[in-house]
């Protein structure tokens, strides 16, 4: 029996390694399309997927495309400054579209405070070295 089996009941175990896939086709739409974010999916499909299945982890971390941010963002907690770039517009984007949206004051005053924390968290990670 493997790890993850042990560690984790049976039902546990089936809901991670669904998490870790939906994560991944998220991630992955996310990687596609620019106003979304696809790394924070990833990283959390790779979490999901050391929980359920290690040979899906080891398939994540070793894909070419999907893997280096993910192994960044676990030896360093690094995130490249692109990466960065694209987090801080998106949340950017998002804050002006609900300031444009009927959101009452009080949506418009928190949207603001968790983009502005979390912008403020991406921005004071590292960058990986050589970026």
């Amino acid at each position: 029996m493997s790890e993850p089996s042990r560690k984790h009941g049976p039902w546990r175990r089936s809901l991670y390694f669904v998490a870790g896939w939906v994560l991944t086709a998220v991630g992955v739409i996310g990687l596609v399309l620019p106003l979304m974010p696809g790394t924070i999916f990833l990283i959390a499909a790779a979490w999901f997927f050391s929980r359920s299945s290690p040979r899906f982890e080891a398939w994540l971390l070793g894909h070419p495309k999907l893997g280096p941010q993910v192994v960044a963002w676990r030896r360093t907690g690094s995130i490249a400054r692109k990466t960065k770039y694209i987090a801080c517009g998106s949340m950017a984007l998002s804050f002006a579209l609900v300031a444009a949206s009927d959101a009452p004051p009080v949506a418009l005053w928190v949207t603001g405070a968790c983009l502005i924390a979390a912008g403020t968290y991406v921005a004071s990670r590292p960058e990986p070295a050589g970026d």
